[in-house]
């Protein structure tokens, strides 16, 4: 579900957009004018969330992009295997398997305390609570 569309000129370094179907991080941004008639040009590093590839797009300035809605949430870890660990929710106690983020995937073992979140469907482990 997207919660609304903005248009390149507005993205700012820290917001979630989605480039090429994939939700991402806006990294940096360079906002170009050309001559009189011309328009704004847009320059924008982004890293994908789920799987951190760098994704670097070059648009005018009136170009929309989806703004996805992000539902962070909190959890608890109930096993770990490999880069997958199941997770039980602590509002409704359901129990799902999700991707742990690389960054912090040597932080988190079984009974941890988590905050996941969830973007268009699709969950992943972020941080330890």
């Amino acid at each position: 579900m997207v919660l609304k569309i903005i248009d390149a000129i507005e993205a700012k370094v820290g917001v979630s957009i989605i480039v090429d179907g994939t939700p991402c991080t806006v990294r940096s941004i360079d906002v170009s004018k050309t001559g009189k008639h011309g328009a704004s040009k847009c320059r924008i590093e982004a890293e994908s969330i789920f799987d951190g590839k760098k994704k670097v797009v070059a648009v005018p300035g009136h170009e929309r992009f989806e703004v996805p809605m992000i539902d962070k949430r909190k959890g608890q870890v109930v096993s770990i295997s490999n880069d997958k660990a199941s997770v039980m929710d602590l509002e409704n106690f359901e129990t799902m398997d999700m991707v742990i983020d690389e960054t912090i995937k040597s932080e988190i073992k079984d009974n941890d305390n988590i905050e996941y979140w969830d973007i268009e469907g699709k969950k992943i482990i972020k941080r330890k609570a």
